[in-house]
């Protein structure tokens, strides 16, 4: 079995990426048919800050093509805020029908800080979102490396919750790349490897970066390794400044083709 891979994006709507890869001139409102070009996926980060209306994901549904698909990042009160965190899946699951109905809903995402650590009212959130959405993918991603345990990666298997590998800094307390996989899809985020403005965002933004060829084919071989265990495979850049993700992101297709 060799899985069916879709490389993209975290974003595609950012001013910067004019010049480097969108057309100078384009409006933002073509952005995204211009991207579908490129990429069949896309992560919607907007969601991370704001649930919209669902006319916003009816608008979405019609400017891609039938075989593009987008991940929903889960909002802040869910995972940074916890507040009302069921609150905020709930509200998220009522808007996002519409991608679900025209087939162009990859899972959602929850992407946790650093500071989520695995402890028992951690895992509990994780298996309330499951029973607040029982039969939709859900990917996590954790920034902390208390969760880099075999039992974890068998809750996960058990809950069916996809667990996200990252490429990011290979500082005290982060994860290491690996090619773990706890449902039938893998799902890959590229961060950049900006050690010094990662905890210091005074000296610059942790995902200002540009992977050389050199580093993306590192992760070439783990794809490949996870290609053989899963039907599907995500992956996506979120080195989002000055246009790096989408460039990143056409030289890794490039790998594949």
């Amino acid at each position: 079995m060799t899985a069916t891979l879709h490389i993209g994006t975290s974003g595609w709507s950012f001013q910067d990426w004019k010049g480097p890869f969108y057309p100078a001139d384009l409006p933002k409102g073509d952005m995204l048919s211009y991207y579908t070009q490129y990429f069949n996926c896309s992560e919607l980060n907007s969601t991370y800050y704001n649930i919209p209306n669902t006319k916003v994901f009816e608008s979405l549904a019609k400017k891609v093509p039938e075989d593009f698909r987008f991940t929903v990042k889960f909002n802040r009160e869910t995972t940074h805020k916890n507040n009302k965190p069921l609150d905020a899946v709930k509200s998220l699951e009522e808007v996002i029908q519409p991608l679900k109905d025209a087939g162009k809903f990859a899972g959602y995402l929850g992407q946790f800080p650093y500071s989520f650590r695995n402890r028992g009212s951690n895992r509990r959130l994780l298996h309330q979102i499951r029973e607040t959405l029982p039969d939709d993918p859900i990917f996590v991603e954790f920034r902390h490396k208390s969760w880099l345990k075999d039992p974890v990666y068998d809750y996960l298997r058990k809950n069916k919750l996809g667990y996200v590998c990252v490429d990011e800094p290979q500082l005290e307390g982060l994860l290491p790349p690996q090619t773990v996989a706890t449902t039938d899809t893998g799902y890959i985020r590229l961060h950049g490897r900006n050690s010094e403005t990662w905890w210091n965002s005074d000296v610059g933004d942790r995902y200002d970066y540009s992977y050389n060829s050199g580093e993306l084919e590192e992760w070439v071989e783990r794809i490949q390794q996870m290609q053989s265990k899963v039907s599907r495979i995500y992956i996506y850049f979120n080195n989002c400044h000055h246009g790096q993700a989408p460039l990143n992101a056409q030289t890794m297709l490039g790998f594949f083709e």
